[in-house]
C-alpha cells in the first residue's frame, strides 16, 4: 500500500505542478492582458491551456483515486508538495529568486510532511462519540 501512496502522491504533484507552470506559460504567452477577444483567442492559440486543462483533469482523477485509499489528513498534506515544487521549478524555468519566507515555508511543509509519514498509524484506538 505504501508503493501505491508514493505513486499515487507522485502523479498528483507532477499533474499539479504541471498545471501551474503552464499556466504560467499560457499567460506569458499571451501578454499583454486585456479583456477582449483578441487575448482569449492568444490564449486558446497556446498549447500551454491545454496543458493547464491536462494537469487539472490528471489532478483531478488522481486525488479522487487517492481519497479513496488514503487517510485525509496526510493526503491533503502531502499534497501540498506542489508549492513546493513550483516554487523550485519557477527558479529553473522562469529564473525566478526566493526570497526567506518561501523557503522556511517550503521548509515546514516538507518536515509536517516527513512528521506525518513517520507517525504510526492508530489503528483500534477508539474515536470520540459524536
Amino acid at each position: 500500500m505504501r508503493r501505491f501512496y508514493f505513486i499515487g502522491f507522485l502523479a498528483l504533484m507532477l499533474f499539479d505542478t504541471l498545471t501551474q507552470v503552464c499556466f504560467k506559460l499560457t499567460a506569458l504567452h499571451a501578454a499583454p492582458l486585456a479583456m477582449d477577444i483578441g487575448w482569449v483567442q492568444r490564449v486558446l492559440s497556446t498549447p500551454w491551456v491545454y496543458g493547464s486543462i491536462a494537469g487539472y483533469l490528471g489532478a483531478f482523477f488522481t486525488w479522487m483515486t487517492l481519497l479513496k485509499h488514503a487517510p485525509v489528513g496526510p493526503a491533503f498534506a502531502a499534497s501540498h508538495l506542489e508549492v513546493v515544487a513550483v516554487l523550485a521549478l519557477s527558479v529553473l524555468i522562469f529564473g525566478e529568486h526566493l526570497d526567506i519566507g518561501q523557503l522556511l515555508g517550503s521548509a515546514v511543509i516538507i518536515a509536517g510532511i516527513i512528521c506525518l509519514a513517520l507517525d504510526p498509524p492508530h489503528e483500534g484506538v477508539d474515536e470520540p462519540a459524536a
